[in-house]
């Protein structure tokens, strides 16, 4: 059996906690391939690595140098090495990558840096291999993974290491030059090299004993999924469930390898599994799985008489938009209406009117209406499908709670039920939901 593991900042912040680290990994011969994360915060008060190192590069930007800031991560290295009782020239490390920084001016060289540093002291404490993550992960010219690439390089450079420490977060792109996934892309590099070493499990550690069904900022008691399918962690993640990185289940997902969400603090806790829809056991009488939302959306409501006997009105309405690079989230349409739901963080100065005045130029609408400030709220379950009543459910909960719905949209899986309604809800709109379907458990 081969299990990937990807540890996170939590796990990575002091020697206490690579101490914990230590006695997972070899506490199971099968946990081989290591993925780490750069130290993260040590106390509430404290700064991550990354962040510091974003602002090494701002410094370097500025000043041409960047010893401030990167004095911080120097002193940080050093104490954990010595901490650790590591054997390790960490100063002659730190100083070369220091230079680097300089002579590179790159953001994303920085900002790798942390995981580089973090998996070569890794490396050295555990006494397995250090295999740079840069060898094997891949970019394309338009800056996405290259995943047939990648695969390749993963299983050649791998093949023959029986256990190696990995840097998450980068890899190189087109032109060989260090490029880094968005915050959190650790997952997504653990993820990678599980399909790489066709692993049997890929365990991802944090300081969490995995995902809980809702916020517990809102719901404090709420309750922990025990298992819970790619497509639901897909709509979760998406929604704003931030346990794992929303795109790190593409790599295993073709070859349906389970995730482990694990607790570096509680290792004895089940976590979370996230296993293909094939291989997903509903549990009891559990009808929705989980509840996630994200704030801050403006929905554009058209109506137009006959709207569904004229040909390419709906893409002639989107073509507006994406003409503005801007992503649309939802569709939900009637025969006459047609509402298209955006971020409102991308349409500032102006660009709402713009907008606005370009989709009356291309379909004359009888009518657009803006509604800002609105929340969305995804329902998500397997069991939603074979139980009916779910959506009267969820209604009958807001409406006990005197929440106006703004919006609905159901995925033709029915895996999920997405409701709009005003952010001054939204917090009150989840803890509806969670009590009407967990309250009494």
């Amino acid at each position: 059996m081969i299990k990937v593991c990807k540890f996170g900042g939590t796990s990575m912040a002091n020697a206490e906690a690579l101490k914990k680290v230590k006695n997972i990994i070899f506490s199971d011969e099968s946990r081989k391939y290591i993925v780490v994360s750069a130290p993260g915060k040590r106390d509430k008060n404290d700064i991550k690595i990354t962040d510091t190192l974003y602002s090494c590069y701002e410094e370097l930007i500025q000043t041409g140098k960047c010893d401030k800031y990167f004095s911080l991560i120097r002193d940080r290295f050093v104490d954990l090495v010595s901490e650790l009782g590591v054997k390790l020239d960490i100063e002659s490390i730190l100083d070369q990558t220091e230079k680097e920084i300089i002579e590179n001016k790159s953001k994303d060289f920085t900002a790798s840096r942390g995981e580089y540093l973090s998996a070569r002291v890794i490396s050295e404490y555990l006494g397995f291999e250090f295999v740079d993550s840069a060898e094997m992960v891949r970019f394309d010219s338009e800056g996405k993974l290259n995943d047939d690439y990648t695969d390749d390089k993963v299983k050649t450079r791998l093949k023959k290491v029986d256990r190696a420490v990995i840097p998450g977060f980068y890899g190189k792109d087109f032109e060989g030059k260090i490029k880094t996934f968005s915050r959190g892309g650790s997952d997504i590099t653990g993820s990678i090299i599980a399909r790489g070493v066709k692993a049997d499990l890929y365990e991802n550690w944090t300081d969490v004993s995995g995902f809980l069904v809702c916020d517990p900022r809102i719901v404090p008691d709420s309750q922990t999924i025990k298992q819970i399918s790619y497509q639901e962690l897909r709509e979760l993640s998406y929604m704003g469930a931030s346990v794992l990185h929303a795109e790190a289940i593409f790599p295993v997902k073709k070859d349906k390898i389970p995730i482990n969400i694990k607790n570096t603090f509680k290792p004895e806790d089940a976590g979370t599994m996230i296993v293909p829809s094939e291989q997903y056991i509903a549990e009891g009488n559990n009808v929705i799985t989980g509840i996630a939302g994200k704030k801050n959306f403006t929905v554009l409501s058209i109506e137009k008489s006959m709207m569904n006997s004229e040909v390419g009105f709906i893409r002639r309405v989107l073509s507006v938009i994406e003409h503005y690079g801007i992503c649309v989230e939802h569709v939900p349409s009637g025969i006459d209406t047609l509402s298209v739901v955006l971020a409102s963080n991308q349409l500032k100065d102006g660009v709402l009117s713009d907008i606005v005045n370009e989709i009356r130029e291309n379909v004359s609408p009888d009518y657009i209406h803006v509604i800002e400030n609105i929340s969305l709220i995804a329902t998500v379950g397997h069991g939603m499908a074979r139980r009916s009543g779910t959506a009267a459910k969820i209604f009958s909960a807001l409406a006990n709670e005197g929440i106006n719905i703004k919006m609905i949209d159901q995925g033709s899986s029915e895996l999920n039920i997405i409701i709009g309604v005003a952010n001054s809800d939204y917090e009150k709109c989840i803890g509806a939901i969670y009590k009407t379907f967990y309250g009494n458990k």
